[in-house]
């Protein structure tokens, strides 16, 4: 019975986080500013405020080690779904032959939010933020669905029309993704259209192009920029994205405590940075300042798009056209279209420089499974936890059963925490090609990076300038 009240670790309304954790002034190296595509020097203000909310950019920015959450808002996250729980998972150790307290695995469970997944915590401080500007309408891309869903989702909360261009693979893979945000009033767009000039240059070569997430971001922002009282909305990468993401990884130390716990290995799937960052960052602080030195990071990526384990760090373009701001990155170049591969909120060609730096001086490290490696985990933790995964989510709980195993084959001591990002419900079809054995792998191979990256066709940037 002990075990049974001790497995799903519970915070009540009020303990929500009143601030989101800030790690810029934490970095090892000072942030890299966004770059604008036209002249290749530092986005001025406006040029950052014609396109994102307001609010957004000046976070984006900020050195405060904090930043508070408005009081309204924090009301909307208590009354809808935080703080979410963290689960001891006692079935999936059992089922991979772990016995006793040794080696503990904990998930953070963020599938229980409105939509599915993490994406409402950023989703609805921009919609928050948006409102109070006078905004009335946010335009976003999504890969598998998840962000078109949060913040389809925000949106309707606060009144704003919402408009998705959705990567088309995922579009057709994913249909129940694309009712739900119907459901919550969104228009939703497969991506290349000829809804744009960036789409429709894909569009017309080939109508059943598979689309990229980089493609998306293309149309996404071209449509934005038509009227002033539309703004672009992002759900992973950028800065303030991440730090609306703090959430979770406040809650996660907070709950560990309750059981006397510290993590020796944090683990989360990684597209843009989103959900990693967010368990991530809050801890990233402690080892930073010498109070968890031995803290392991694993940020886990698709073998079909290894944006971090091979990409190069350099500066780029977010999005195909190169109508967004260039970031400094790990990335497979700004032209790179991935396999149609079910994961689909991990196949961006980019990660969020916060995550780079990171990695670049080796406080977290990556890995990379294949989608029929990390399905079978999905399988492996339904039949032992309940709960079917999102693909991407798979790639965490691939990569916490292989550490598990590592450690129990060493005779280690691990307490093993990884982000549960999403359910995998509207993923039925990923799941029932894998069990007719009908998907194949594929890892992207050195060649194709190499051309991607040749092709950036890049602006001399002067990093002396800032």
């Amino acid at each position: 019975m002990t075990e049974k009240l001790n497995a799903r670790i519970l915070l009540q309304p009020e303990e929500v986080p009143k601030v989101w954790v800030n790690i810029l002034p934490d970095l090892p190296v000072p942030m890299t500013p966004l770059i604008n595509p036209l002249d290749g020097k530092p986005a001025p203000p406006e040029l950052a405020f014609a396109i994102f909310p307001k609010e957004c950019v000046l976070q984006d920015v900020s050195q405060e080690p904090t930043i508070a959450i408005p009081k309204d808002l924090r009301e909307i996250y208590a009354t809808s779904y935080r703080p979410t729980p963290l689960h001891r998972a006692y079935g999936l150790e059992k089922e991979i032959g772990l016995e006793g307290d040794k080696i503990k695995i904990f998930y953070k469970n963020e599938s229980v939010s409105p939509t599915g997944s993490h994406k409402p915590n950023t989703a609805l401080a921009q919609a928050y933020y948006a409102k109070k500007e006078g905004v009335e309408e946010l335009i976003t891309e999504t890969g598998a669905g998840q962000w078109g869903s949060g913040l389809a989702y925000g949106c309707n909360l606060f009144k704003i029309r919402c408009i998705v261009y959705m990567v088309r693979a995922s579009f057709l893979q994913k249909p129940g993704r694309k009712i739900l945000m119907k459901a919550y009033n969104a228009e939703v767009h497969p991506s290349p259209s000829n809804l744009t000039e960036a789409g429709n240059s894909f569009y017309k070569t080939n109508p059943l192009h598979p689309g990229s997430l980089g493609i998306a971001i293309s149309e996404a922002v071209e449509h934005s920029l038509r009227s002033n009282t539309a703004r672009y909305s992002l759900g992973s990468v950028v800065n303030f994205v991440l730090l609306h993401q703090t959430l979770i990884g406040q809650e996660t130390k907070m709950q560990l405590a309750k059981v006397n716990e510290t993590p020796d290995i944090l683990i989360g799937c990684m597209g843009g940075g989103s959900n990693f960052g967010g368990l991530i960052l809050p801890f990233v602080r402690d080892k930073l300042n010498g109070i968890l030195p031995d803290l392991e990071i694993i940020g886990v990526e698709p073998k079909a798009c290894p944006s971090v384990s091979k990409g190069e760090y350099r500066w780029d373009y977010g999005d195909s056209a190169k109508k967004a701001p260039i970031l400094k990155m790990h990335t497979l170049g700004h032209t790179f279209i991935p396999s149609p591969i079910h994961a689909g909120g991990l196949r961006y060609h980019g990660i969020a420089p916060i995550i780079s730096i990171l990695c670049n001086n080796k406080i977290m490290y990556p890995a990379m499974h294949h989608q029929t490696e990390i399905l079978e985990a999905g399988i492996t933790f339904t039949k032992s936890e309940g709960i079917l995964p999102a693909p991407e989510c798979a790639h965490a709980i691939k990569e916490a059963i292989d550490q598990a195993l590592k450690a129990k084959e060493n005779n280690e001591k691990k307490v093993i925490v990884f982000n549960f990002s999403g359910h995998g419900f509207f993923d039925i079809s990923a799941y029932e090609e894998y069990m007719a054995g009908d998907l194949t792998d594929y890892e992207l191979p050195t060649e194709e990076i190499l051309k991607a990256l040749k092709s950036t066709d890049m602006p001399v940037i002067d990093e002396t300038q800032f």
